[in-house]
Formats: C-alpha cells, sequence, structure tokens
C-alpha cells in the first residue's frame, strides 16, 4: 500500500502533474533545484517542499527531468529508501535506464522507465499516457500512483523499453510534422486555402496528430506555445536514431527527418516550441503557412 510519494523535477509537465497527487494521497512530497517553485507548488496544491534527500524516502518517487543525465546526477546524491520505487517520466536513453536499474536494485529499489505524452494539457487533466518498462510486479505497485496522473498506463517491456516506445513516437511525430510541412507548403504555393484544406485532410487518410492539433493550434494561427521544446525533439529523435542503429537496420525516412528536425533546431531560437521546427521550410520557400 503506498503511504507516501514525492515528485522530483516541476518543469512544465512535472508541475502539473505533482498537483494530482494530493488528490489520492496523503503525503507527497515535491523537490525541484528551484526550491521557491517547490514552495510555491506545495502553497498551491497541497504538497510538501522537501529537500532531496527526504524526498527520496518515499514509497513511489516520480522524476521529470530534461536528460537521463540529469537524472544520473540527482541518483549520485541520494540514497532512496530500500522497498521504494523509482518511476523516471524523462524522455530517457533506453540504455541508461538498464544502467540506472542495476544500480537502484543493488540498493533494494525498483526502477520503472516511464516516459508519458501528452503535453501539458494532458498533465493538467491527468489523462497522459505512461509507457512503462521494468519489472512487471513493481509496475502493479506504483500503477495507482500513475493513474492518478494518467489514463493509459501500459507495460511495455522490460527496462528501457518505455524510453523507446516513447522515442519512436516523438521520431513518428516529428515524420509527420516535416510531411505536413512540405504538403501544406505545396498547398499554399498552389494557392489552396490552408484553413479548408485541413479540414479536408483530418476527415482523410492524410490525417495525424500534428494535423488535428499542432497545424491548427500552433502553426495556422502562428501563435507557437511552448509547451514541447524543440531542443528536446531534436534529443529524442537523435535517441531514436540510435535504437536504429544498434538493431542494425535501415531506415531512410527516419534518418532524414533527424537530420531536418537537428537543422530546424540549430537555426530556431532558445526554447522554441517543437513546431516552429516548420519554419525552415518556410526559410527555404519564403511561403508562410497561415
Amino acid at each position: 500500500m503506498i503511504q507516501s510519494v514525492a515528485f522530483i523535477g516541476l518543469g512544465a509537465m512535472g508541475y502539473r502533474m505533482a498537483a494530482h497527487l494530493p488528490k489520492h494521497f496523503n503525503d507527497v512530497y515535491v523537490w525541484n533545484r528551484n526550491s521557491e517553485k517547490a514552495k510555491q507548488h506545495a502553497s498551491e496544491f497541497g504538497t510538501q517542499a522537501v529537500d532531496l534527500q527526504q524526498a527520496v524516502q518515499a514509497d513511489i518517487i516520480f522524476s521529470c527531468l530534461p536528460t537521463s543525465q540529469d537524472v544520473d546526477g540527482i541518483l549520485a546524491q541520494v540514497s532512496p529508501k530500500k522497498g521504494s520505487i523509482w518511476i523516471d517520466c524523462t524522455s530517457g536513453v533506453p540504455d541508461t535506464a538498464k544502467t540506472q536499474a542495476d544500480y537502484l536494485a543493488k540498493q533494494g529499489v525498483y526502477f520503472l522507465d516511464a516516459p508519458v505524452s501528452g503535453q501539458t494539457i494532458g498533465a493538467e487533466n491527468a489523462t497522459l499516457t505512461f509507457m512503462v518498462g521494468g519489472d512487471a510486479a513493481a509496475f502493479q505497485r506504483a500503477l495507482p500512483a500513475m493513474q492518478a496522473m494518467g489514463s493509459l498506463i501500459k507495460l511495455v517491456g522490460s527496462s528501457g523499453a518505455g524510453f523507446a516506445v516513447k522515442a519512436i513516437n516523438n521520431m513518428m511525430m516529428a515524420v509527420h510534422l516535416c510531411a505536413a510541412a512540405e504538403g501544406f507548403t505545396t498547398l499554399k504555393a498552389h494557392g489552396v486555402d490552408l484553413n479548408e484544406a485541413l479540414a479536408c485532410i483530418n476527415a482523410s487518410s492524410g490525417k495525424s496528430g500534428v494535423t488535428e492539433t499542432a497545424l491548427p493550434q500552433r502553426i495556422l494561427n502562428r501563435e507557437f506555445p511552448l509547451t514541447f521544446a524543440l531542443p528536446l525533439l531534436a534529443k529524442d529523435t537523435g535517441i531514436a536514431v540510435d535504437l536504429i542503429r544498434d538493431a542494425r537496420l535501415s531506415a531512410p525516412v527516419i534518418g532524414l527527418t533527424q537530420s531536418l528536425i537537428q537543422a530546424a533546431n540549430a537555426l530556431a531560437e532558445p526554447n522554441s516550441d517543437f513546431s516552429t521546427a516548420v519554419k525552415l521550410y518556410e526559410s527555404w520557400s519564403n511561403i508562410t503557412l497561415k
């Protein structure tokens, strides 16, 4: 039975995710590099802002940080409670998850790699998708804590499998984004009304998550709200390419897409939203998607 839950990392996703935990658990600890942000969260949602070592004494420990390297840095500083379960919601590196799981197992701690999908709106509404890798028994024990923040939680394999699914998911989204940018640039060049064309495509076989949300809510309205940063997408596409290389597979579409996302990231303003990748195509064509 889960008595206490901790959340480490209160960024755009973590801040919203941790807000749901006090609705389900009595003791919810939060920690952030910027301690003032943790105190603000405690004041707003009834969590408890604590130091890092106290946070890792919880039964369930969530982390949500930019990279696996950041998680390694936290792990090196702490001694989690024996028997606890560490759930890492970072979009991390599959091989690193295996190393982290082995490292924590020596301390009597289970590790689940459990990246999420659904962006900040999903975090806000507790409708995230969790793709989880790790021990099946630990997954079952930790499931109620994840259910407080998500609507679809799946154990997809052993350690590293969750990170692998997230990387490929984001890689496929990047493919859809590049395809949509090229397709809609072509339509605009031929004088087509993009909003009306989008309505047709979203009722047809060409639709995707990009056409259903990113194009109407970010790109065609030129708002580009920052919820998932382009540098993070560039990181995830790199992880996907590494997975392909490790399996000695050929994936020309994915390889080209990764190069395009890296190029878009190099030209973008720091911490631009992923959707700003379309500006790379706009710079080439002198056509603005609106």
